[in-house]
């Protein structure tokens, strides 16, 4: 799920930066160092929307560098449990299959495929209903439903399944 939220960070910006373009220096480095990481509260922070304040700068001793408080507001993605998301599937073994949404990556356990489908192993494993007509493989689009997540300090790692109504493969690279 995407949200709109406020964050706050502290930017640490180099003497050399200071004139006319503080602003718009510290506004790229923020971007730069901000966008595309993970925290395990927010989730994956997907862009920079808007600069709220920024804060007076405090000069570090010895260093020169100074310290400024900045408030801005970004998207962030977010998956939770229970939550139905279309991926693409990037491997495939005899365990499951691993797929990814944007930067969240999801295994999907053989056990949370549905009874009717068997792994076929070979050149381009994958899993294939008994009469063949539906086929898992990588670059399959999938939708799936997340069953778990786990959230660590800098990752979020999700377990999907697509054993329910309406889940599975939506779109298939070798009728494409």
């Amino acid at each position: 799920m995407f949200f709109h939220i406020v964050l706050e960070r502290n930017m640490q910006l180099h003497p050399r930066h200071f004139g006319r373009n503080l602003r718009e220096n510290l506004v790229s480095k923020l971007v730069k160092d901000v966008e595309g990481t993970c925290s395990g509260r927010h989730g994956f922070v997907v862009a920079i929307t808007g600069i709220e304040n920024v804060g007076k700068g405090l000069i570090r001793d010895g260093t020169g560098f100074v310290t400024f408080p900045v408030k801005y507001q970004c998207v962030v993605f977010r998956p939770f449990k229970g939550e139905i998301l279309e991926a693409a599937v990037t491997m495939v073994n005899k365990m499951g299959f691993f797929a990814e949404t944007g930067p969240v990556q999801i295994f999907v356990s053989n056990h949370l495929i549905p009874d009717d489908m068997e792994f076929q192993s070979g050149d381009m494993p994958n899993y294939t209903t008994s009469d063949g007509s539906v086929k898992i493989q990588k670059d399959s689009e999938v939708r799936l439903k997340i069953i778990g997540t786990r959230v660590d300090a800098t990752e979020i790692f999700c377990i999907g399944t697509i054993k329910d109504d309406f889940l599975g493969v939506i779109n298939d690279p070798t009728t494409a």
